[in-house]
């Protein structure tokens, strides 16, 4: 594949419609990202069937745009690739759907993009690391809905090390924050709040912290911060006693993360760097965190600029890129998954 091919890639595996252009070199021609937040904050939280038709109503405008910024002809493309899961169904099957019939008007190939895949792949987009990560990698995938530390042994090689027993971090960060009064999503407000307060002030827990093995548990952290919310008399917490739980939580949260690194780095001894990705990944403590682990080892810690650890479609087009490149495409057969997890791809 000429380092100068060009690809589409379509996101629409939750509440972003995105659509980027990206050459194989992994020059970014346009993108585009539109925030369904407005849509969804007076329910708090998504909800599928109002995500799925705002991707129906905005994904063939963007794709438009991109095209037209990056200065691209359709017949120039080199393929088309558009997250197929996992994700929420209708969302899925607009962005997939779109996708393949922009592949058949056009005579391009089709990639079913993996969005776990994306995120994982990231850390090969040069420009990200001089040159991209080099495989095997640590990849420590932190979102709403995930939590896995993952060997990445190549495109579609990948070993799960260790997953979430019960709430994934970004869920914890959403369910804190709405104990705390915080509006959603809760995780960028946590992280703000977390700012002003005391981390040292409530002795939190720090669940399976030291145990073999780098599996996650954050339901009894989630549990403890409700216990001390329910201490208070009834009505709206003290400012300060909001900021000190938002810090102590963040900080329970980080020494986890860091210490479920350590482990899965001693479970991949080849490792050649520890990868953070996911919206979690945009956390500053985490990040920190992460970061001395990664120095107390020698590796870098590579993590996405943070416009790139929340779901965006230059990573899809990556993902998409990485594949061509190896001769895989899709039928326009292949099916949307709601579940896909990374362990079922073939390279």
């Amino acid at each position: 594949m000429e380092a100068s091919a060009v690809v589409l890639g379509l996101e629409s595996s939750c509440d972003e419609t995105a659509a980027a252009v990206l050459r194989a070199d992994g020059r970014i021609l346009a993108e585009a990202v539109l925030s369904q937040l407005q849509e969804h904050s007076p329910y708090g939280g998504v909800v599928p069937e109002i995500a799925a038709r705002a991707h129906l109503e905005h994904l063939p405008r963007l794709a438009a745009q991109v095209m037209a910024e990056a200065g691209v002809a359709w017949p120039g493309l080199a393929g088309i690739a558009a997250t197929s899961g996992p994700g929420l169904i209708g969302g899925l099957i607009v962005g997939a759907s779109f996708g393949k019939g922009l592949a058949i008007a056009h005579g391009l190939p089709f990639v079913a993009v993996n969005h776990l895949e994306a995120h994982a792949l990231t850390a090969t987009l040069p420009g990200v690391v001089p040159e991209g990560a080099r495989f095997p990698y640590l990849l420590l995938l932190l979102s709403g809905g995930h939590c896995q530390c993952v060997a990445v042994e190549g495109v579609g090689r990948y070993r799960r090390l260790g997953t979430t027993l019960d709430d994934a971090v970004g869920e914890a960060f959403d369910k804190t924050a709405k104990l705390l009064g915080l509006p959603w999503p809760g995780g960028p407000a946590l992280e703000r709040l977390a700012t002003e307060g005391d981390a040292a002030r409530f002795k939190l827990p720090r669940p399976l912290y030291g145990r073999v093995g780098c599996d996650f548990s954050f339901s009894g952290l989630k549990t403890a911060v409700a216990h001390a919310v329910g201490k208070h008399p009834a009505g709206a917490l003290p400012a300060q006693d909001r900021a000190d739980l938002a810090a102590s939580f963040q900080a329970a949260v980080a020494a986890v993360l860091a210490d479920r690194a350590r482990h899965a780095l001693d479970m991949l001894p080849a490792a050649t760097a520890l990868v953070v990705a996911g919206g979690v990944a945009a956390n500053a403590a985490v990040r920190q965190a992460l970061a001395g682990v990664a120095a107390e080892r020698g590796l870098a810690l590579v993590a996405p600029p943070v416009r790139l650890c929340t779901d965006n479609a230059v990573m899809v087009a990556w993902a998409g890129i990485e594949r061509l490149r190896r001769g895989l495409t899709d039928p326009l057969g292949h099916a949307p998954r709601p579940r896909w997890p990374l362990e079922a791809l073939a390279g």
